[in-house]
């Protein structure tokens, strides 16, 4: 989980850091063409990016809800990562569709290494009282 969760931290700290680089250049174009749609773009991108770093913070401290909350970043990860390149392939910008095609099989490596941890194995107990929650610390009785 550690790639995992490092990739979550990684990716949601440069989509930060891309639009805030954006903005201090004013080089998003559409705050004069259709500020608010480019805003409801901004602030989703925004909540995706905080979601990744939090759900990567917390699998890399063992937290129980950090699973579920990552499984749901890159989701949201995904979505972005799809919709996207439309905007950079309308202006033959062709690198940027290529990164974000990496970006979506990163992703979609991150999501199965979580999930396969997080599938019970024989190593592994469900809690009786959470289905969700699982304890994967020995249990072994001689």
């Amino acid at each position: 989980m550690t790639f995992s969760a490092i990739f979550a931290i990684l990716v949601g700290a440069a989509m930060i850091g891309q639009w805030t680089a954006s903005y201090v250049t004013e080089q998003i174009q559409e705050l004069q063409s259709e500020p608010l749609r480019i805003w409801f773009h901004i602030a989703g991108e925004i909540v995706t990016a905080v979601s990744l770093i939090v759900g990567g913070i917390g699998l890399l401290t063992v937290q129980p809800w950090a699973p579920a909350l990552f499984l749901v970043s890159m989701g949201m990860l995904l979505y972005t990562a799809i919709v996207s390149p439309g905007y950079f392939a309308q202006k033959g910008q062709w690198i940027w569709v290529l990164i974000f095609g990496v970006l979506i099989a990163l992703a979609i490596i991150a999501i199965l290494a979580v999930s396969s941890s997080v599938n019970c194995s024989p190593d592994c107990v469900k809690s009786p009282s959470n289905p969700w929650m699982i304890d994967f610390s020995p249990h072994r009785t001689a």
